[in-house]
């Protein structure tokens, strides 16, 4: 393997087509346990430890994402008879793309990764160390598509930077439509009245 993250093999996209697919990744916790797997595959224990959180929890969320094919087994290691499992993302990317319901069931909402990143963000705020910046431009759709796929390649870049230093940095990135003000159409750039 290279010394980008993680440290083992994955594919570089996934379609999510199913509602039981964008459930799995509509939950904060099992967000945050794809995300730690970005830097490398873990065990239940592992990620326990890091979350925090007893390990049948974490054991519960890890077989959802396993279940909808969003994480797999990667290897596996005795450890004192029993063999330990190492989970990891079957992507480094995940999208929504859902494909029309024989049942007639809605594909559910993805949560708003903004919301995640104003929460997460706060204390950074607070301290003096938060970089950010919004900003607000009339543009087409097909604009709109080809930025937000510029955006994406940067996300990817991050994806993949070695693991190093002692903090975890939050990325968020995106692009929406807003019902922001806008100035009128110069004079002189009007269609001429018939």
């Amino acid at each position: 393997m290279d010394d980008q993250p993680p440290d083992y093999e994955l594919a570089d996209r996934m379609a999510l087509t199913t509602a039981a697919q964008v459930r799995a990744i509509g939950h904060p916790l099992r967000t945050t346990i794809l995300q730690l797997l970005h830097e490398r595959a873990a065990s239940v224990t592992e990620l326990a430890t890091a979350l925090g959180r007893p390990k049948s929890t974490v054991a519960h969320h890890v077989q959802v994402l396993a279940g909808t094919g969003l994480l797999q087994v990667v290897r596996t290691r005795k450890v004192r008879a029993i063999e330990e499992r190492f989970y990891g993302r079957t992507a480094r990317l995940f999208h929504v793309a859902p494909e029309p319901a024989a049942g007639g069931e809605a594909m559910p909402r993805d949560f708003n990764d903004f919301a995640v990143a104003a929460h997460e963000s706060a204390t950074a705020y607070e301290q003096g160390e938060l970089w950010g910046f919004i900003r607000h431009a009339r543009i087409s759709p097909d604009q709109a598509s080809a930025f937000w796929s510029r955006m994406a390649e940067l996300v990817d870049e991050f994806d993949r930077l070695p693991r190093s230093g002692a903090v975890s940095y939050g990325f968020a990135v995106g692009i929406y439509p807003t019902d922001h003000p806008t100035l009128p159409t110069p004079e002189d750039e009007r269609e001429p009245e018939r």
